[in-house]
């Protein structure tokens, strides 16, 4: 079994229907995946699965050398860091920035009366700084702009040292300001070899950080293409994934795209 994600088979259906439909995947330690494809590919719910939040409705999901359906997932969920916007809405908006990210060393939302050591308490201030948000260590969470809360909230995710991480559109709401910040501190991640294999949702081929090695398309929860993002990420498959003509272009590391016709802006 792959180190860190193996799907084979895996399909979801709720309600009568097919959110992820006969998905073939794996990542290995030290890949950093994009997912990519429009509103309604199953991009989220496949990030559900890796993050042992969801079960399949057949097939085999292997998370972390475990499968689910054969584990508790009670005990896998702390090896894995996730930033998403259902775990961003139940932090409290008065919780100190500081506490938000130690806290998750005890897998929960808001302090009380858990004690904390040094040790823990060193690691937050550690990742609050390397993320760029060092200064807002004792603002309250509720008062932070969107970009600042996207930043406590991969600080948080870091927290527990996980062995994947998966991040859910860590970009969306963010002006081009805040965007470019994110992604060049998400492309410094990628470039640590200490850091977990990375795993990053989104709509946009701008918002694919430098440093991710593959890519995964998904449209009406199939696989269009997967594999290494140099050899994966073209025209066709883009423009497949998302049913209409694009015009892919690469600047270093980073990407962007258009419809055929469009007039460039270059």
């Amino acid at each position: 079994m792959s180190d860190v994600l193996e799907f084979a088979g895996v399909s979801v259906v709720r309600g009568g229907n097919t959110l992820l439909d006969s998905i073939d995947w794996e990542v290995e330690e030290g890949q950093r995946w994009v997912i990519l494809g429009p509103n309604g590919a199953g991009k989220t719910t496949l990030l559900q699965l890796a993050a042992a939040r969801m079960h399949p409705t057949t097939g085999v999901a292997g998370v972390l050398g475990e499968v689910l359906g054969a584990v508790d997932v009670f005990e896998l969920r702390p090896r894995i860091g996730l930033a998403s916007s259902s775990i961003a809405e139940r932090l409290p908006a008065d919780e100190r920035v500081h506490d938000i990210v130690v806290t998750a060393s005890y897998g929960v939302v808001g302090r009380w009366r858990e004690r904390y050591d040094e040790l823990d308490l060193a690691r937050a201030t550690e990742l609050l700084t390397a993320l760029g948000a060092g200064h807002l260590a004792d603002r309250r969470f509720g008062t932070l702009s969107e970009g600042e809360r996207k930043r406590v909230q991969i600080a948080r995710a870091l927290m527990t040292d996980p062995e994947l991480m998966l991040l859910d559109e860590p970009a969306a709401g963010l002006d081009l300001g805040g965007r470019e910040d994110l992604l060049a501190r998400l492309g410094a991640l990628a470039e640590d070899l200490d850091a977990p294999a990375l795993v990053l949702v989104t709509h946009h081929v701008e918002e694919i950080p430098p440093g991710f090695t593959d890519v995964l398309l998904l449209r009406e929860g199939r696989i269009v293409a997967a594999g290494p993002i140099e050899i994966t990420l073209t025209e066709a498959n883009l423009s497949e994934t998302f049913a209409v003509p694009l015009v892919l272009e690469q600047h270093g590391q980073r990407y962007s795209a258009r419809a055929k016709g469009a007039q460039s802006e270059s």
